[in-house]
């Protein structure tokens, strides 16, 4: 039985943060209409653009990524005019029903759970139907899915009057994301993946064309409005009080990944990818995701073994002191996922590797 009273986290977010990075936190408070709240701002900003591969700008917002499909769709798509979603997982569907509780007229391209779409489903969609938007899920956390984007991009710039929107929730920071170069319009994600921040703040890689587009799209509403979040970012600050707290880690925590470089940052994550596999297969786990398709980030563990999850989770506190992932939605337990991202290192993958050997010996 294990003593130390801190869980770390072994989870698809919220995921284990650096006490450095919590205690960053710490820093006296400021008020957000100040000049030093204007140069935290500007400073994190460039950090920002710099991550995402972009020219343009990065809105900043206090919520969840969640808040920020809102804010895609409703500045986005305009009255009359439809949406496409591609759709085969837990969160990539929660989109598209965020789309419609905004009034929107939406297609899906529907594909089983653990499979990819591909640049032929979309281009087959675009050229039968005109769309204001094609909204995919870059890294499917509950699948553990990585959609090809780059590739996908090249099909939706070849109708210029469809958006390309991306949810990099799980994907940016871990796995290769180049907005500018891919032509996307919005890239999206959270603090609590990759970036191995506390919950509670969001980021968006926003476009010219589709601010501009914003501009001409009534009822867009007011806390993701991206053309009131514009003007505020042409002050370096936000319409409403930002998370000045989670912006002051977010900026210590954008100096250490800045540090490690993006693309190192990004294969790091592919070698506990690797590694993972290969624990996993080794051991007779089947990997869910399509072949081609597995995510640098986190990987969804078919469970050939039939496991029990929840005694592994309970194993793992009591002894290892990790909190593990049981599986999301409608294949909970009969998967269970390995978050190999954020600050993770080989070695704690391998720590937490090895507790689940030990954990299966047990039950042997």
């Amino acid at each position: 039985m294990r003593q130390n009273e801190h869980i770390r986290l072994f989870l698809p977010g919220p995921v284990e943060v650096r006490r450095e990075i919590l205690e960053a936190q710490t820093q006296w408070m400021i008020g957000h209409r100040t000049g030093e709240f204007a140069d935290l701002f500007a400073r994190l900003q460039d950090k920002l653009k710099r991550s995402f591969f972009t020219e343009s700008r990065v809105y900043v917002s206090g919520s969840s990524g969640s808040g920020l499909w809102e804010g895609a769709i409703r500045c986005g798509v305009r009255d009359e005019r439809k949406v496409l979603h591609l759709t085969g997982g837990a969160f990539s569907e929660r989109w598209a029903q965020i789309s419609r509780a905004n009034g929107k007229q939406v297609d899906c391209i529907q594909v089983d759970w653990g499979r990819a779409h591909s640049p032929d489903m979309v281009a087959d969609a675009l050229n039968k139907a005109s769309y204001d938007a094609v909204c995919v899920v870059h890294n499917e956390t509950s699948t553990g899915v990585t959609n090809p984007i780059g590739a996908i991009g090249e099909v939706v710039r070849q109708h210029p009057d469809s958006f390309f929107f991306v949810d990099t929730v799980s994907g940016y920071l871990g796995t290769e994301l180049r907005v500018d170069d891919w032509g996307i319009d919005i890239a999206l994600t959270s603090s609590q993946k990759a970036f191995a921040l506390p919950p509670g703040v969001a980021f968006a890689a926003v476009s010219d064309r589709l601010l501009e587009r914003a501009a001409t799209i009534n009822n867009r509403g007011y806390y993701f409005d991206f053309v009131t979040l514009e003007k505020s970012l042409l002050k370096n600050n936000t319409p409403a009080t930002p998370p000045i707290a989670l912006m002051h880690a977010a900026d210590r925590q954008m100096d250490s990944i800045l540090a490690e470089g993006i693309e190192a940052r990004w294969a790091r994550h592919r070698a506990m990818r690797d590694a993972t596999h290969q624990w996993a297969l080794e051991r007779g786990f089947g990997l869910y995701a399509q072949e081609g398709y597995r995510s640098d980030t986190v990987t969804t563990v078919e469970n050939t073994l039939g496991i029990d999850v929840n005694a592994l989770d309970k194993f793992m506190r009591s002894e290892v002191g990790f909190a593990m992932d049981k599986g999301y939605g409608v294949i909970k337990g009969s998967t269970f996922r390995l978050p190999h991202m954020g600050d993770v290192t080989i070695d704690m993958l391998l720590e937490v590797l090895g507790g689940i050997d030990a954990f299966m010996a047990s039950e042997n």
